[in-house]
């Protein structure tokens, strides 16, 4: 996907919650925010959102000297999941049959995410996981089953610390030594790293890898030979997120992305409601059901 112009007010303000978390002085904070308006206004707006937040989080991490300025705000999201998760891991299995509860976890689980413009109070995300129970959810959870049951390769793309948590149940349902968690290879936002994975307890069910980049999404150019590896030999790719959908969308590969719908944007593209539960089928031959 390209930029729009409706993308331009999220970017700044990721980048206003990314200063004042790095921890610099409003001096500081006042310089690093003209360097933003001055890339914002020479960079080239027809790049992929994953693209220009990549950019955008680099500046910040190298002028604030702050590596990881959302360090404090994942450990917090990794311990509100890991408290969440047997209350409604129990709700969801009594509600559903288990692939659907599991699909229907892991896509509620991406609303624990900094990079959209989510409410994280403890309300707000207790309704939006008690809605989930009953919402629609867009896709076939059919299609999905038989592509899992075919698959040689699966290769799982996860999005955010604590929303790979509820991750935990899907990935426990596919074929066992079949499957590879892939987080990203350095920090930006509150996207999963090696570290997070294994806070998470994802080791235990499958291998993990790092994609080698720090982009929010999944830029392939810019991951890791082993990365590339791993994707181009995976005859099925499950991609947690909006980043993953804004770089991969339009690869030619089967890939089913999970995510709930957070702006208007993405309401288009894919042709459901501002928070719709979708599981979206991508498919090289056909472009998609």
């Amino acid at each position: 996907m390209k930029m729009n112009p409706e993308c331009t007010p999220c970017l700044l303000r990721q980048a206003r919650e990314a200063i004042a978390l790095s921890g610099v002085e409003v001096a500081a904070g006042f310089a690093l925010w003209e360097r933003v308006e001055r890339f914002m206004a020479q960079t080239d707006l027809s790049q992929p959102p994953p693209v220009l937040a990549q950019k955008l989080h680099r500046l910040i991490r190298q002028h604030s000297g702050n590596p990881d300025p959302y360090a404090a705000m994942k450990a917090q999201l990794n311990e509100r999941a890991l408290r969440l998760y047997p209350e409604w891991h129990r709700r969801f299995r009594l509600a559903w049959p288990p692939l659907e509860a599991a699909v229907r976890m892991a896509i509620i689980g991406n609303l624990l995410d900094a990079g959209a413009k989510t409410q994280l109070d403890e309300s707000a995300v207790r309704a939006a996981f008690e809605d989930a129970l009953t919402a629609p959810l867009r896709g076939s959870v059919e299609a999905f089953a038989r592509a899992i049951r075919q698959a040689r390769q699966i290769l799982y793309l996860a999005d955010n610390t604590g929303e790979i948590v509820f991750d935990r149940e899907l990935l426990a349902q596919l074929p066992l030594g079949r499957c590879t968690f892939a987080v990203r290879g350095g920090p930006v936002l509150n996207d999963a790293t090696l570290a997070d994975a294994k806070e998470a307890g994802i080791g235990y069910i499958c291998e993990v890898i790092a994609n080698g980049s720090d982009a929010p999404g999944t830029l392939l150019a810019d991951c890791s030979p082993e990365f590339r590896e791993h994707f181009h030999a995976a005859d099925l790719v499950i991609a947690k997120g909006q980043g993953n959908y804004e770089s991969l969308a339009g690869a030619d590969k089967s890939i089913f992305f999970l995510l709930k719908i957070k702006c208007e944007v993405l309401s288009r593209a894919l042709g459901y409601p501002c928070g719709s539960l979708v599981l979206h089928c991508s498919r090289p031959a056909d472009g998609g059901s």
